[in-house]
């Protein structure tokens, strides 16, 4: 491939040398055709697999069919090689003898030398030789794989920062070419030799190499001040291209170097000069001196008074913001200006613009608006300023502006700029530091076909009461989940509650207008005597006679029920029941914390929505003649004679000692559904419709302490916990909340209310949940009843 090049610029210097040297009788031409292109089609040739005998005789017959001699063309061949062979030789013997031995001229030497070859290897192979083209198709093929790396071997006139690394041959200067437009050379090498101008090829001659070497002739630049074309490096194209993008040409250039911080924060003080301190810094300033001696006579004399500190004051408020006693007068009350009058417009003049003056229709339709939406003003336009009348609400605006200023709030409130918003969130605990709480689901009891409406466990929490809406009363092991026994008393029941009392083994059970009290045999034989002759008392000392209806004159009607009971167990066996006829359906029932008085609830009814029932003289009273609102739920003080009465909207608390209402709780919520008493009986919640659970703080006030609003439907059960500071609330979203409500005994703290967990294990069924939540009495459990008819037990881990 090397010698394919060196052969190719061999041919172009020895058609230079060629036309400088041609004799005069040679006409212009026989010099056209260079060696150069003869190479090219020669290279065609090979390439397309043609002799070249056969290419000139083809030639040859083209030149015969134009008129033109055969011979003409090899007789100028070999001329044209003869003469850049003598040229060249002559002009290799003169550089040499001029710039001596070195290695500049070495290589140029190799070059001539390269060049020499070619025209007499043409000149050789002019006739036809099929040698010749062949040896070139193969040198062409061969140099094809290694060009890229031959390239480098030499000197590329437009390789990296060509301009610093070799000289431009024309040395004529930064002068305008239009000097030699009309001479025949371009300028002067370093030799003082003329450059002669070679001329850039016409655009038929530029379109057909661009045909041939599309590649080559993209990269290839025309030099006007040398007279050459320049074809460019792959690494040159990648430097315009990134040029042409905005880019450094250079890829090493990194763009985003590291900041050298070369000047530091601290303020070094220099001089403004580095000329010595002078001799008279050194010595004291009398003007100087005389300053100080004043001070000291005014000090002495007690015309300058130095500053003393402020006085504390003897007293100060302690409830107070000391800082904001400043702002107060004499009179104790926040100096706050009035504020500015709206300065009068163009509309206010007597004769005011046109534009400013409404028209009729504008007068009628503010007349027909109301007198508060009525504009005050009404532009009108005078002649002169002695037609302007008084001003008719003069006495009526300056009355209002001074009462305004009366009435202005004298205390300035102060914004606050928060910068951390996470301040304003309070800082609770983490649910793992506040366990045990219920957490997974452990048993699932399964034997209702309906809605389970109300939950009850027994004291000791071995057994566990439900009601259902298919008339039925289960009794279940808490444990294994086995039901043990099984009443069906006919009507959806409402509420069941477990007799409180250790010494009974009695439920009570709302369903319809009857209220049962059942014994459930899960005591032993001192409870199971105990509760069978309760019930007998119960019945003999109500004196009813069994006839089955409510006597007139009568609140309730007491009665034997032998309904009795289906299942497996120690109580399969035990006594029937009692059954407490009501004149109304019933809905809750509740007992007292001894377990001798219980209360119903039926809130049809009126004036006996409320009633009271004891149960060891079997006695029943209605204390409220008059109820103010729909009774949903009442609860007995754990410890106190009070008691609780929730309607829709607010929760009453009458004392029963003093037979009066001790205070009235305002939900300020929805409809109350459920209601539950903290263990102490100073805290309340309460459930309502609007999703919202109140707590009440009874020592504090009648409004809630906390509104809390997590839930996505209606509350329907709250529950507190006995021993634990656990509390729950159920709704129909079917989730059930769990709370750490922690109560202090310092009257000076308030309770510590944080969610802990949420409990999911029922589905919605006809827009309803999670119908009821209790706890376990002495473990941190919880029973949830769902509208899917199933129960569930949620146990800490």
């Amino acid at each position: 491939m090397s010698g394919k090049r060196s052969a190719r610029g061999g041919a172009k210097q020895a058609e230079l040398l060629a036309a400088q040297q041609a004799p005069e009788g040679l006409d212009d031409a026989e010099l056209a055709l260079s060696s150069d292109e003869e190479y090219e089609s020669g290279e065609e040739d090979s390439e397309l697999g043609l002799s070249g005998s056969g290419s000139d005789a083809e030639d040859s017959e083209e030149e015969e069919e134009n008129g033109r001699p055969r011979s003409s063309g090899v007789d100028r061949e070999i001329e044209n090689a003869a003469l850049a062979y003598m040229a060249a030789v002559q002009k290799r013997q003169q550089r040499g003898q001029a710039s001596g031995s070195g290695s500049d001229s070495e290589e140029e030497d190799e070059r001539e030398s390269d060049a020499d070859e070619e025209p007499a290897a043409a000149a050789r192979g002019g006739g036809g030789g099929e040698l010749a083209a062949g040896s070139e198709g193969r040198d062409e093929e061969e140099g094809e794989e290694d060009e890229d790396e031959e390239r480098p071997q030499h000197d590329d006139p437009a390789s990296d920062s060509s301009e610093d690394e070799r000289a431009p041959r024309n040395t004529v200067g930064q002068v305008p070419l239009e000097w030699y437009q009309d001479e025949e050379h371009i300028g002067y090498d370093v030799e003082g030799h003329k450059l002669e101008k070679r001329g850039r090829r016409d655009r038929l001659e530029r379109h057909i190499s661009k045909q041939d070497s599309l590649a080559k002739e993209m990269r290839t630049v025309y030099d006007e001040y040398n007279d050459e074309e320049i074809e460019l490096s792959k690494e040159e194209m990648r430097m315009i291209q990134r040029i042409r993008q905005g880019q450094f040409p250079h890829v090493e250039v990194n763009p985003f170097e590291p900041e050298v911080d070369w000047f530091t924060r601290d303020v070094e003080v220099m001089p403004l000069s580095a000329a010595p301190e002078p001799k008279r810094r050194f010595i004291p300033s009398k003007w100087e001196e005389k300053k100080v001696v004043k001070l000291v006579r005014a000090l002495r004399k007690g015309w300058i008074k130095r500053e003393q500190e402020p006085e504390k004051p003897a007293a100060y408020l302690l409830w107070e913001d000391d800082g904001r006693t400043a702002d107060k007068t004499a009179t104790g009350l926040t100096y706050i200006p009035a504020p500015k009058l709206k300065l009068p417009g163009h509309e206010e003049s007597y004769n005011p613009p046109a534009e400013y003056l409404p028209t009729e229709e504008e007068k009628n339709a503010a007349q027909l608006l109301d007198e508060e939406e009525r504009p005050q003003f009404v532009p009108t336009a005078y002649d002169s300023l002695r037609r302007v009348p008084a001003y008719a609400s003069f006495i009526k605006e300056r009355f209002e502006r001074c009462l305004d200023l009366y009435l202005c709030p004298r205390t300035r409130r102060k914004r606050l700029i928060i910068e951390d918003p996470e301040v304003l969130v309070p800082k609770l605990p983490k649910p793992k530091d506040l366990q045990p709480f219920p957490v997974s689901l452990a048993v699932r009891y399964s034997g209702h076909i309906k809605a389970v409406r109300s939950l009850s466990p027994d004291p000791t929490g071995q057994w566990l009461l439900s009601g259902s809406d298919d008339g039925s009363v289960r009794l279940w092991e808490v444990r294994t989940g086995r039901c043990m026994r099984t009443w069906q008393l006919e009507e959806p029941v409402a509420c069941v509650a477990w007799c409180p009392s250790s010494q009974l083994s009695l439920a009570a059970a709302a369903c319809g207008k009857r209220l049962f009290l059942l014994p459930t045999g899960t005591g032993n034989e001192e409870q199971e005597a105990a509760t069978e002759a309760a019930l007998q008392q119960a019945l003999a000392a109500s004196g009813s006679s069994g006839s089955g209806s409510i006597e007139e004159g009568q609140l309730v009607s007491w009665q034997r029920w032998q309904g009795g009971g289906s299942g497996s167990g120690s109580g399969s066996g035990s006594s029937d029941g009692v059954v407490v006829l009501h004149r109304f359906p019933l809905k809750y029932v509740t007992w007292h914390g001894r377990g001798d008085y219980f209360a119903t609830v039926a809130p049809t009814g009126n004036t006996q929505a409320v009633l009271v029932h004891q149960l060891s003289k079997g006695a029943s009273q209605n204390p409220f003649r008059k109820n103010r609102g729909r009774v949903v739920r009442v609860l007995f003080h754990p410890a106190k004679p009070f008691f609780f009465v929730a309607t829709q909207q607010n929760v009453r608390v009458y004392n029963l000692a003093k037979q009066a209402l001790a205070r009235k709780l305002v939900a300020g919520s929805g409809v109350i559904t459920s209601m539950a008493l903290h263990p102490s009986g100073d805290h309340l919640i309460v459930g309502s419709e609007d999703k919202r659970l109140c707590w009440f703080d009874l020592d504090l006030s009648t409004k809630p302490y906390r509104s809390l609003r997590y839930h996505q439907y209606a509350v329907r059960g709250t529950a507190f916990h006995r021993s634990y500071p656990l509390f729950a609330s159920a709704s129909d979203d079917a989730t059930v909340h769990i709370f750490h409500g922690m109560v202090y005994s310092d009257l000076m703290t308030n309770p510590l209310i944080v969610p802990v967990k949420i409990l999911r294990g029922h589905e919605m069924v006809d827009f309803q949940g999670c119908l009821d939540v209790a706890f376990h009495p002495t473990q941190p459990w919880a029973f949830t009843a769902g509208a899917d008819a199933s129960i569930n037990l949620y146990v800490n881990p």
